[in-house]
């Protein structure tokens, strides 16, 4: 042979895909490989090139040559003593369970790969076509694992769950397989009960293997539980296992991103943060984390996160969600398109369509904002879209959708003080329904004493219905235990409304130093400093009087012209 096969394979091997490809053009063109003869051989070349081009990200290139492979393969080579020894030869190498003739290649692999390029195309059915014409016996944990991400995203869950289920059996460590599985509603039981059995050889080695497997059946148990709301088992479990595997980077996310659906905000930044202390490059998450410093107003924290991630990798669709999230006080627009860039990115991140829910609804868009929100909800029906597609609704002036989001929240986490509040947050967006409210608040706190939310919503009850001294015994309780800006805004709202300046004054002092970004602390102070001077607060400035006057001026200008 013109060109040696082995030089082209140890180019691959060693990563060098360029040369790797210019060098596979000479071997597949090579005139003393004779494809009637020795079509085998003329595939095994075009595997190797089509190898080359899918490393080179060339894919359609690949998908042809592997196509023109799987061609040649198929064909029966014309006898003769040179070929019959070639084919003799080769057929010792086949491992193909579908090859009628000899060849060293395997053409359910060939699928694989052909398959694997229309998915870094974006071509779901032309990749799940491709799968689905390996039998499903032949099919390894690689083809399985694929075949079950694309039926999950292109909705086939029973068909995907089917998949998830066959990688479980082969391996029970198959992480992603688990976690799909517990959000497509499988039980822990189910999914424990798949693991391989290993023959009982004495009683001391199955005592191990029970023990080195016990962590992972509490992994299962933990990601079920998440999948099913309950957030507090699956922190617990959570938590066990960070006992066991201290600074474990992906039990830290998990755990932070958790901590961040219940809002617990501390916590879950103080995980994020511990992730990237031991591993800086992590990108997983990371638009999470970044929502949670804007919330927090720390702006500098969120510059520099935005700013590694950039550096790190900025095609993933995490980055472009922080952009996002950064953006979001400078420039709406600009950050909405960041957010539909993630999306475009991986159809199904979640982070990005709450995203661009909440932008949507704050720019008005809110037939927008409830898609993107029922997206949200559909791929992971968390709190947080539920939020906000009853924040949509809400803003739409449409009560009953609200209700139903509300009530459909409350079904699926019957033990969440947070989804009883959001059921309250909807009656008491009509007059008619506060006392209705007042119960949903009330119940949620007897559920979750220490939801500050619910405690808010509440007193914000007792202020429009004029029991302002509930309201002040009601908030005063958190004093101790929670440093909340809202907290003391909404006190100091209280005094003010009651008289008592000055309580008020050291209530909006003490919210805008914790947060000296909080708008309503700044307006609020602003209006009771005016009072305490004897100035009416609601009298309009000097320059807007002027502007009143030039603008009448104006006008009259106008009808005598």
């Amino acid at each position: 042979m013109d060109v040696p096969r082995d030089q082209m394979t140890a180019l691959i091997d060693h990563g060098l895909f360029g040369s790797a490809e210019m060098l596979g053009c000479f071997l597949v063109s090579s005139s003393s490989v004779n494809a009637e003869t020795n079509p085998h051989l003329k595939a095994e070349n075009l595997v190797l090139l089509g190898d080359a081009l899918f490393r080179e990200r060339e894919y359609r290139r690949a998908i042809h040559t592997y196509k023109q492979a799987l061609q040649y393969h198929r064909i029966n080579p014309k006898q003769s003593s040179a070929s019959t020894r070639s084919s003799l030869s080769a057929s010792n190498r086949s491992s193909s369970p579908n090859s009628f003739h000899a060849s060293a290649i395997n053409e359910n692999e060939v699928k694989l790969k052909i398959a694997s390029c229309h998915c870094s195309l974006n071509e779901g059915k032309a990749a799940i076509a491709e799968l689905e014409g390996i039998p499903s016996k032949a099919r390894n944990l690689q083809m399985n694992l694929l075949m079950g991400k694309l039926y999950r995203n292109s909705r086939h869950n029973r068909a995907a769950a089917v998949c998830y289920k066959e990688c479980i059996r082969n391996c029970p460590y198959v992480l992603e397989a688990i976690i799909a599985l517990a959000e497509l509603g499988a039980t822990a039981k189910d999914i424990i009960s798949l693991f391989p059995q290993t023959p009982n050889r004495g009683s001391r080695a199955s005592y191990d293997q029970f023990d080195s497997t016990r962590w992972l059946q509490r992994y299962v148990e933990a990601h079920c539980c998440i999948a099913s709301n309950d957030y507090k088992g699956g922190l617990e479990l959570f938590t066990e296992l960070l006992q066991r595997f201290p600074n474990n980077v992906h039990l830290l996310l998990e755990v932070a991103k958790v901590e961040a659906i219940v809002g617990k905000t501390d916590e879950a930044i103080m995980n994020f943060e511990k992730a990237r202390s031991v591993d800086p490059y992590v990108v997983t998450y990371m638009d999470e984390y970044a929502m949670l410093l804007k919330m927090k107003f720390d702006y500098t924290k969120l510059g520099k996160l935005v700013h590694d991630l950039l550096n790190i990798d900025p095609t993933r669709p995490e980055v472009f969600v922080a952009l996002s999230v950064l953006w979001e006080r400078k420039d709406e627009k600009a950050a909405l398109s960041y957010a539909e860039k993630s999306i475009r990115i991986d159809e199904r991140h979640i982070p990005g369509y709450m995203m661009k829910g909440n932008l949507s609804l704050s720019m008005g868009r809110l037939e927008a904002s409830v898609i993107a929100f029922r997206v949200a909800q559909e791929l992971r029906p968390d709190l947080r879209s539920y939020q906000g597609l009853v924040r949509s609704y809400l803003a739409y002036s449409k009560i009953k959708e609200a209700l139903y989001a509300a009530r459909e929240a409350m079904k699926a986490m019957p033990h969440s003080a947070k989804a009883l509040k959001l059921v309250g947050d909807v009656h008491a967006s009509n007059p008619s329904g506060r006392e209705k409210a007042k119960k949903f608040y009330e119940s949620a706190l007897r559920l979750e004493p220490s939801y500050l939310g619910a405690a808010l919503a509440l007193a914000e009850l007792h202020i429009l219905e004029g029991r302002n001294g509930d309201a002040v015994s009601l908030l005063e309780r958190y004093l101790k235990d929670w440093a909340d800006d809202s907290l003391h805004v909404k006190l100091a709202q209280v005094f003010a409304a009651t008289n008592m300046l000055q309580e008020s004054f050291s209530h909006y002092q003490a919210a805008l130093r914790i947060n000296s970004q909080n708008e309503a602390a700044k307006k609020g102070l602003d209006r009771l400093e005016k009072q305490m001077k004897g100035v009416d607060p609601d009298a309009p400035e000097e320059d807007e009087e002027n502007e009143v006057e030039e603008a009448d001026g104006d006008v009259e200008e106008t009808e005598l012209l």
